[in-house]
């Protein structure tokens, strides 16, 4: 698609959360290169703010700054009442955080607040604008799966099962709103080099750019369901495939193994 034909089926505003770090602010910096106003979503108000400067200097777009924790329950209203006035036309839910060690010696609220963020509020928000898109026959709705959504993962079993929630209402939708005009998309890329690592206290060996996740997600809308960016989870996608499920299971317990450790030291959990 060209850049004139994106802004025409997406345009002129996008939506993004997760805006003040790694895939998220890579996106929106993507959807400004191709002429599309952003609604930057994300909690450091300031943090959006920088950014929604540089886009605006460096590309002559409209930015507007939400800053909002979308564990809350009042996550949506505010960003509906932020965009009622805007022709909104495209969604990139990219705001998430994944924790690792075993489940049941993480703090109970930790995991309850990363089911709110990954799968609670991109259920809110793809209600809210895939209703607004079916309306208007057109749009997009791009939601960040990951290569541990297609099995559970020792080590990281919620933030997979969050994932795998997330691959599945993705899938969903793209039959539901498909025929409407409206596409949607599942981005599942490996491991990513951003805050996200920090935050789950994961090494990141073989990481992907945010910038590259980025863009081959946004080069996938429109083409297919979903996408898988990156060689490593292309080639988890295709040598997992072959497995029954509790092979995948088994293989994904040594992947984790060697990506999660303690704070203090590195020791895997």
């Amino acid at each position: 698609m060209t850049r004139e034909g994106f802004f025409e089926k997406y345009g002129p505003w996008a939506v993004v959360t997760g805006a003040s770090d790694g895939i998220g602010r890579e996106t929106a910096r993507c959807l400004a290169r191709a002429g599309l106003n952003l609604v930057l979503v994300a909690r450091r108000a300031e943090v959006l703010e920088t950014l929604g400067k540089e886009l605006r200097s460096g590309y002559g777009v409209e930015v507007a700054v939400v800053p909002v924790d979308l564990s809350k329950p009042d996550a949506l209203a505010t960003i509906a009442s932020r965009t009622a006035d805007l022709e909104v036309g495209l969604l990139v839910a990219a705001a998430g955080f994944g924790t690792s060690g075993r489940f049941v010696d993480s703090p109970l609220a930790n995991e309850l607040e990363m089911i709110d963020v990954n799968c609670r509020a991109v259920a809110a928000l793809a209600h809210h604008f895939g209703a607004r898109f079916r309306r208007r026959a057109r749009g997009g709705i791009v939601l960040l799966s990951s290569v541990v959504a297609f099995q559970g993962v020792p080590r990281a079993a919620n933030y997979a099962a969050t994932k795998a929630y997330v691959q599945s209402l993705a899938e969903g939708l793209r039959g539901e709103l498909g025929p409407l005009g409206v596409d949607v998309l599942a981005s599942a890329p490996g491991p990513v080099l951003s805050g996200f690592a920090r935050r789950a206290h994961m090494t990141m060996g073989q990481a992907l750019t945010p910038e590259s996740v980025a863009q081959a997600t946004l080069e996938a809308l429109g083409r297919r369901g979903t996408t898988r960016p990156g060689w490593l989870s292309k080639l988890l996608g295709w040598s997992l495939a072959v497995l029954p499920r509790w092979a995948r299971v088994k293989v994904m317990t040594f992947v984790m193994a060697g990506m999660a450790r303690r704070e203090n030291g590195g020791a895997t959990q």
